[in-house]
């Protein structure tokens, strides 16, 4: 896997040479516009050895021209100074020109023990007024990073293609990084579109990180109390497990105000590749499309075209999508995690109540290969050629699946469902699973399956709804189950195990409803039981409708109930259909524990319910 040095590096470098190529090219300037039209005629300046310096930022220019500018020299010159007085948002919205070229243009950054650097080639930036540019662009660029991270080393290099934006507001830039703000203020926007092509970076892990094409529109921002600047420094440090209180709850803060004061209209990646090279398990990651959009038809976060391979193991996904996805849990965390002297240490529950809300994860087309000597419940068996030389794969398929989460309490979703369809492996691939290892016995070979699990909390009347449990498998048939739980308060959602499992222990069970729908799976396993006991399979069918009819009722305390169930097992068993059985308790609290511990008999847990069982 890519390492997190890696990772950061790599995003560092992208993130600080494309924002600050921006920046420079919305070079500050200050001033009414009377002062350019004060000018006596549109020119053409040349620059030569233009340094600026931001911070831990250099930006150097070796020659810069400003064509169809009624700026003087002078005047452009007291536009770039480093030290001057103006606010740089006030001096951009000045600069006025035909357009900006730029032959090279190098930044430089220092953090810490990280050196980045990026130098672009033919930068261009037409239609200068106001502190906005009409189109910036660049033929390309080549990026670095040297040093240390967290005390490894980070080297890596890269390089980009060419690179275009669209109404760029560098004084609003400008603005947001260096003058501080509420937070709360109108959103300004950065640009209105942006590209670029062909991105490459390799580190000295061996780690290679690509896309064909990188695209965004409507990035916007708010100012922030501590600066964009400034809070991103802070967010590049976050560490809130820290034992400093006063560094956790402005690191805290600082995230909270970032998270809050972006605003990105939409992003699109193309030809996504990861590789790891060099590691002891090579791997493969590609990634056709990676797309967010933050309204419309295609709001929320989708992937396609996906493949993985790497430790014999090779898969695909057609499609992967999120939406409904909040970031609102995390932020209310992190604001009360902010506030002065609100907790002394950040416990394993603070982590756990960070987690947003995922809302609707939906994946299409999966497609896994195995070897089979790691395929999940593969029971190594010396009968089985594969298991014995480890030669050959396993093949796993999904057609469709989905997964909803409600609103998170306490990090744990109040409600779920998931819903996997088309679930298809080989009957060897769980032959190591107690009871399922006898399906390939019974004449399957392979396997395909829906599940469904849907389940709710009701904290007001603190019932847990398990509103639909269903397996269903081709040529099998299906098993619905639906209960209904009280006794379920919030402390079952507690993050500290030992609350959450003690409160476990004041659940009740207040209904139960099982079905049972054969399609197949009964008739065989007749078949294959009866053979193996030199029986008839009607032979069969019949002992088991006695052991139905009068084996379960005295197992279960010869009660009206007891004998209800056996006899309609009896008539599945003789004429498999549809078998329901339903049980209800006759008090309003259900049934708790205490009272499945304390009861003598079978027979007397039935007495608390209202029992019904039918057979069709």
């Amino acid at each position: 896997m890519i390492s997190s040095s890696g990772r950061r590096g790599l995003r560092q470098a992208v993130l600080a040479s494309v924002c600050s190529l921006a920046v420079l090219c919305a070079v500050p300037t200050a001033g009414p516009v009377r002062a350019q039209e004060a000018a006596s005629a549109v020119q053409d300046v040349a620059l030569q050895d233009v340094v600026l310096s931001f911070g831990s930022t250099r930006v150097i220019a070796p020659q810069m021209t400003a064509s169809g500018t009624r700026l003087s020299k002078d005047e452009l010159l007291a536009i770039l100074a480093a030290d001057g007085k103006e606010p740089w948002a006030a001096r951009l919205a000045r600069l006025d020109a035909g357009s900006l070229a730029i032959p090279e243009l190098r930044i430089e950054q220092t953090t810490g023990g990280m050196r980045q650097s990026a130098t672009y080639r033919d930068v261009v930036a037409r239609g200068v007024h106001a502190g906005r540019i009409a189109e910036l662009t660049s033929s390309g660029a080549a990026i670095s990073v040297a040093g240390a991270m967290d005390g490894k080393s980070a080297n890596g290099d890269g390089t980009y293609g060419k690179l275009r934006a669209e109404d760029v507001d560098l004084a609003a830039l400008a603005r947001l990084s260096t003058e501080p703000g509420d937070g709360k203020g109108p959103w300004q926007r950065l640009y209105a579109a942006f590209s670029i092509e062909s991105i490459a970076f390799k580190d000295e892990r061996g780690t290679q990180v690509s896309f064909a094409r990188l695209a965004g529109r409507d990035f916007s921002g708010r100012q922030v109390p501590t600066t964009w600047s400034g809070a991103f420094d802070a967010f590049k440090g976050l560490d809130l497990t820290t034992s400093d209180a006063n560094a956790r709850a402005k690191a805290a803060a600082n995230a909270a105000d970032l998270i809050e004061a972006v605003s990105v209209g939409s992003v699109e990646a193309t030809g996504l590749r990861v590789q790891e090279t060099k590691a002891d398990k090579p791997l493969d990651l590609t990634i056709d499309r990676l797309a967010y959009a933050a309204a419309g038809p295609e709001a929320g976060i989708s992937l396609s075209g996906i493949g993985f391979a790497g430790t014999g193991t090779r898969s695909t996904i057609a499609k992967l999508s999120l939406s409904g996805f909040s970031l609102e849990p995390t932020i209310a965390t992190l604001r009360r995690l902010s506030k002065p002297g609100a907790t002394a240490t950040v416990t394993d529950a603070d982590m756990r109540r960070l987690t947003p809300l995922i809302g609707t994860l939906l994946l299409s087309g999966l497609s896994v290969d195995v070897p089979s000597d790691q395929a999940p419940g593969k029971a190594p068996s010396p009968a089985d050629p594969l298991a014995k030389s480890g030669n050959g794969t396993v093949h796993v398929g999904l057609r469709d699946a989905s997964m909803t989460f409600g609103p998170p309490k306490d990090g744990v979703p109040t409600a779920s469902r998931l819903s996997l369809s088309g679930l298809t492996m080989p009957a060897s691939a769980v032959s190591g699973f107690p009871v399922l290892s006898s399906l390939g016995l019974y004449g399957y070979r392979d396997l395909d399956l829906n599940i469904v699990a849907d389940s709710a909390w009701d904290e007001s009347a603190k019932e847990l709804a398990l509103r639909e449990v269903s397996v269903s498998g081709k040529d099998m048939g299906t098993l619905h189950l639906n209960a209904t739980l009280g006794g379920i308060g919030p402390e079952i959602f507690d993050p500290d195990a030992a609350t959450s499992g003690f409160a476990m222990l004041s659940a009740t069970a207040k209904t139960l409803d099982i079905k049972v729908e054969n399609g197949g799976l009964y008739d065989r396993f007749i078949d294959a039981t009866s053979k193996s006991l030199s029986l008839k399979p009607d032979e069969l069918r019949k002992e088991y409708v006695t052991a139905c009819l009068i084996g379960i009722p005295v197992i279960l305390g010869n009660s009206p109930a007891a004998k209800t169930i056996g006899a309609a097992m009896g008539k599945f068993a003789a004429k498999p259909g549809t078998l329901s059985i339903s049980a209800k308790a006759k008090g309003d609290a259900g049934l708790g524990v205490v009272d499945f511990s304390t009861a003598t008999s079978p027979g007397a847990v039935l007495d608390k319910l209202e029992v019904n069982a039918s057979a069709e």
